[in-house]
């Protein structure tokens, strides 16, 4: 055998090999593929009423937040016309109930004193410059 020879053989084995190689690694490409395009559709046929679902769901939330905003509208109008009762209430028997009131303390003052008593006068202060006057100590001053 000459050089030739020899290099020819092992380059067709090498060739052999590589094909080889290269067989293997498209086979196992070609599985890979089956296998991707089996779980695509497996995909699809769950995905489709997955999405169904959803847009179901996302239907049925608009309509719960419609009937929230219209009943957060109407109470933000009771609110409204509650704190307009309130101020019409207040201002229409507010005077005469303080009215009434007074008078019906007037009346309770005047019913619980004797004739012969006069009104409390408040007692007399003695002021004495750079000292504390023991009576005075505790005692509110109204000012």
């Amino acid at each position: 055998m000459t050089g030739g020879e020899v290099a020819g053989i092992l380059v067709a084995v090498f060739w052999a090999i590589l094909v080889s190689f290269l067989a293997v690694v498209l086979v196992r490409l070609a599985q890979t593929l089956r296998a991707t395009t089996r779980l695509m559709a497996e995909v699809t046929e769950q995905a489709v009423p997955l999405l169904a679902d959803a847009s179901a769901t996302v239907r049925s939330a608009q309509t719960q937040l419609d009937r929230v905003d219209a009943i957060a509208s109407d109470v933000q109008e009771v609110t409204s016309n509650a704190s307009a009762l309130s101020s019409t209430v207040a201002s229409t028997f507010g005077g005469p109930l303080v009215k009434v009131a007074a008078f019906g303390y007037g009346v309770r003052r005047a019913m619980g004193r004797n004739k012969n008593e006069r009104p409390a006068e408040e007692p007399r202060r003695t002021v004495v410059v750079g000292r504390t006057v023991p009576g005075a100590r505790g005692r509110k001053r109204k000012g």
